[in-house]
């Protein structure tokens, strides 16, 4: 096992190395490529040159592409050091950069909004597992029946329906409606009431559409699972039916789903972006549309490498469970 999570830890660690080195490409040299100068777009399209040659040695632009590489690294892992025109500001690790707009860090900036995108997409996982692989499950055994057709149609209508949708009609009946719920965000110190309900729809929303798409794959995956001679032989030898679900067909029903949940786990601590704007959450989603709309190039670039590295570790916790579940894939 030990020898298994070491080489899972240097697959990851080599990933995590690529991606810092594409993302890079993607910001720097793609756009210095296509005729666009980061340095106009930190200062502005009115600005003088004297401004963008001073913007372009603090950011260090000029300095060969081995040289600018080396100090991106760095400054994620180490901090780094800008200087222009006398003044040294020090940005320490992980150093994203500065925000072309407001000029402030960008780290602290995703710290404020992380704990938001951590909420939603940590609290919808929760019941978007416990109600998508449960009905997968009972439509699996009770395969055929009305039980069966009735949650295939709403796990179809959770994956056809827009995540928008369903968003803004869920705030126009239970919030503006009926007012069951309070749809306004609140900070989980002042009160966990307050930030309980502000969260509430938004889980709901988030996880009827994933759990929709679980549901169907545990039902596939768990009929093909309870076709297989190891279940039979279960069941010759006189185990309950319990049994032989619970501890036999889920072990390899749930590998799939392990699959999608460290995909869709990563990429929702990333910012989800539909969902967050829906409800006015202020989480990563927000902050990236934000950039996009105002071309602030170093917090996509934050965001991008939170979220890469996000998808690293969902996906080294999958492969550790893997080897959990099934003792097959640690002696492979």
């Amino acid at each position: 096992m030990l020898t298994y999570l070491i080489r899972r830890l240097m697959a990851a660690a080599v990933m995590l190395v690529v991606i810092i080195v594409v993302v890079f490409c993607i910001f720097f040299l793609i756009p210095k490529w296509a005729g666009v100068d980061p340095a106009t777009m930190y200062v502005g399209k009115q600005s003088d040159a004297a401004a963008v040659e001073a913007v372009r040695q603090k950011l260090q632009l000029g300095d060969p592409i081995y040289a600018q590489v080396l100090e991106f690294f760095k400054g994620l892992f180490v901090g780094r050091t800008y200087a222009a025109g006398g003044e040294v500001t020090n940005c320490s690790a992980p150093c994203f950069g500065y925000s072309f707009r407001s000029e402030q860090a960008i780290w602290p900036v995703l710290t404020d909004r992380l704990p938001v995108t951590l909420s939603l997409a940590l609290g919808a996982a929760v019941l978007w597992l416990l109600f998508g692989v449960a009905a997968g499950v009972l439509s699996a055994l009770k395969r055929g029946t009305l039980w069966d057709r009735s949650a295939m149609v709403v796990a179809l209508s959770g994956v056809s329906l827009p995540i928008y949708f369903t968003a803004l009609l869920s705030l126009a009946v239970f919030d503006y409606g009926l007012g069951l719920v309070d749809g306004q965000y609140q900070e989980f110190g002042d009160g966990f009431g307050g930030w309980f309900q502000g969260l509430l729809l938004p889980w709901v929303t988030l996880s009827f559409l994933y759990a929709a798409m679980y549901a169907r794959i545990t039902r596939a995956t768990m009929l093909e699972v309870l076709g297989e001679d190891y279940i039979r032989t279960a069941r010759a030898k006189g185990l309950t039916e319990p049994v032989v679900i619970g501890k036999h067909a889920m072990r390899s029903t749930m590998t799939p789903i392990l699959t999608m949940l460290g995909m869709d786990l990563g990429a929702l601590i990333g910012g989800a972006i539909l969902t967050e704007t829906a409800f006015n959450l202020p989480g990563l989603g927000q902050a990236v549309l934000s950039a996009i709309s105002e071309r602030d190039l170093p917090i996509i670039l934050g965001v991008t490498l939170v979220t890469s590295l996000a998808v690293i570790v969902a996906n080294l916790a999958v492969d550790v469970l893997y080897a959990v579940i099934d003792p097959r894939v640690r002696l492979a």
